[in-house]
């Protein structure tokens, strides 16, 4: 029983999030989704991301959004209304958070489906995903801002390629790609915080897909690689299949 399972993780736990949410993760401890949850080791405005051990002593990422923003209702209402994947929702602020969480589950799983690098979820319910950890021993792997890249133009050229992946077999666009969202893992990038990533058919999708690729770009030509016109990333992107490579 749960009761049996505290720990001074599970106490501070309780002191932060309301009880929907502990019930959720005291759920996930007594089915054995969930065999320990340790300390934050990331905390933002919308989630906070706690390292755990699964049952085969894997490690996992819990990211717990957090339930009492109006700010995230209104920030994230564009992202969904558009999307065909979620046109029946409540947009109660925790409604919208629930479908939040849904969201970057299935985007997730689309994304490694079609064999984009990013933590391969695990299961969702309510505001508490549970998704592969990608780090050692509770240690994240460092962010692309943070990382000392020895073939940066290698690096360049495979996130070119997993925004062609995510566009033509995920059919999705990322949206807010960035340095602070990429992590670099045994020499390769992983692309996390895929929440806000919308179908190819969302009406915002082509400025998104714009946004991602100036990002990218602006980047890479500050730490000195020869990058790509916007326009010629772009046609790579949408128009040159990926069996063309």
């Amino acid at each position: 029983m749960m009761r049996e399972k505290r720990s001074e993780e599970l106490e501070a736990l309780e002191q932060v999030f309301d009880k929907s949410t502990l019930m959720v993760i005291y759920h996930m401890l007594d089915t054995g989704k969930l065999a320990k949850i340790s300390g934050a080791v990331r905390s933002g405005k919308e989630a906070k991301i706690y390292w755990g051990i699964g049952p085969k002593k894997n490690e996992i990422a819990i990211k717990i959004y957090l339930t009492l923003s109006g700010e995230f209702r209104k920030g994230r209402l564009a992202y969904i209304e558009g999307d065909p994947r979620f046109e029946r929702t409540r947009t109660d602020t925790r409604s919208i958070v629930y479908i939040w969480a849904q969201k970057e589950f299935r985007n997730l799983k689309q994304a490694c489906d079609a064999k984009v690098r990013v933590p391969k979820p695990i299961t969702v319910q309510k505001n508490v995903l549970l998704m592969e950890f990608i780090g050692n021993q509770g240690e994240p792997a460092p962010l692309l801002r943070e990382s000392d890249l020895k073939k940066p133009e290698k690096i360049y050229r495979e996130l070119i390629a997993y925004l062609r992946l995510l566009y033509q077999k995920a059919e999705l666009v990322h949206g807010d790609l960035s340095e602070y969202n990429i992590m670099i893992w045994r020499g390769h990038p992983v692309i996390f915080d895929v929440s806000q990533a919308v179908a190819t058919e969302h009406p915002l999708a082509d400025q998104l897909l714009m946004r991602d690729i100036l990002n990218l770009n602006r980047y890479f030509h500050q730490i000195g690689v020869e990058t790509e016109s916007e326009s010629d990333v772009y046609d790579q992107v949408v128009k040159t299949t990926v069996d063309q490579d």
